[in-house]
């Protein structure tokens, strides 16, 4: 199971920090995690989230990272393909790829924000006939050759995209996967999956199970998780300082996510099933309910080593750590950083 970086460039209100500095302090982290071991370093792509995220062009970012770094693997997920025209998320990828010298991987998604279609003019009952077609585009431009299609939603004449992919055939590709149906779609279309921060362990170890068994490819499955992950040698401690930073971070992507758990949009149905937890998200985000669901780990290396174990069971083969989750100072993510590549890190090597 490899271990990942994961940011949301967060700049949540218990900290006196500004946009620059918390820029400054993720490529200084993604820095040291190259120094330390981790395989790579993801962002997301978020808009108009003040405070929970301002990783609105996180190619940007990857880009600047990608001239500090020389052998992390550099994550962008997930870019909501319905907000952009794919041939212009085909050039940044490619070019994106040629920065990093072939560490570019590539995440996509629909997004779930009802504010993101309305700002870019997209309608969300077009969400997955975009995704469908915009992916072909993408596809068939790592082919080098003039690129022809014609859907729904998009049209393409002889199209010479550039530049093109250094990788072959392409960066690996992956999708943030919520509902059921999406993990069937991914085996399908042979994407790894993304999975977390939305769900309880419970039901995203059953999602795993379906894409595992839909799985029919010679090349093994990719299975990314997301968790909000703080390992300190004082577990105590780790603990204590987990509670607020987690519980902020949960509480603004839940307030986020709530819009589409409240209103049956259409293409979303199928995260209704997340319906039953919208009470207890209402009632408040706790710690304790985040940690009986599974969706953080915190505490001492010993005890990070076999609460990751079930991940790793279930099949993960990717962790995506936000370490602090961007809510603690970089100097307690930094400690925590080494110490779950000293003593965590070690115990999934095969």
């Amino acid at each position: 199971m490899h271990f990942d970086l994961f940011y949301e460039l967060a700049l949540p209100p218990s900290r006196e920090l500004t946009e620059s500095r918390a820029y400054a302090d993720a490529l200084a982290e993604i820095e040291l995690g190259e120094a330390l071991g981790f395989h790579a370093a993801w962002l997301v792509e978020h808009h108009f989230m003040r405070g929970y995220s301002h990783s609105s062009k996180p190619e940007l970012v990857l880009a600047a990272a990608s001239q500090r770094t020389r052998r992390i693997r550099l994550g962008h997920a997930v870019i909501p393909l319905p907000l952009h025209h794919p041939v212009h998320l085909a050039e940044r990828i490619a070019t994106l790829d040629i920065l990093s010298g072939g560490r570019l991987e590539v995440g996509i998604g629909r997004g779930f924000a009802p504010a993101d279609y309305a700002a870019f003019g997209v309608a969300m009952e077009q969400s997955r006939g975009r995704v469908d077609e915009a992916l072909d585009i993408i596809v068939a431009s790592f082919a080098r050759e003039p690129v022809t299609y014609h859907g729904v939603h998009f049209h393409c004449d002889a199209l010479d995209i550039v530049p093109h992919v250094v990788q072959a055939p392409h960066p690996p590709l992956w999708t943030a996967a919520v509902s059921p149906d999406t993990y069937r779609w991914a085996a399908r279309r042979k994407l790894g999956v993304l999975a977390g921060p939305f769900k309880p362990w419970f039901m995203v170890k059953h999602d795993i199970d379906n894409y595992r068994r839909a799985w029919h490819d010679a090349a093994p499955p990719r299975i990314g998780m997301t968790i909000g992950l703080l390992c300190l040698e004082d577990g105590a401690r780790a603990r204590r300082l987990a509670a607020a930073a987690f519980q902020w971070f949960y509480q603004e992507l839940f307030r986020a996510t709530l819009p589409v758990l409240e209103k049956l949009y259409p293409s979303y149905e199928q995260i209704h099933e997340l319906g039953r937890f919208r009470q207890l998200m209402k009632l408040g985000i706790t710690f304790g309910l985040l940690d009986t669901f599974g969706m953080v780990v915190a505490g001492d290396p010993g005890e990070c080593t076999a609460r990751l174990r079930q991940y790793e069971a279930a099949g993960v083969t990717h962790l995506l750590c936000a370490v602090g989750a961007g809510a603690l100072d970089t100097a307690v993510t930094r400690e925590s950083m080494h110490c779950i590549a000293r003593h965590v890190m070690p115990a999934f090597v095969r």
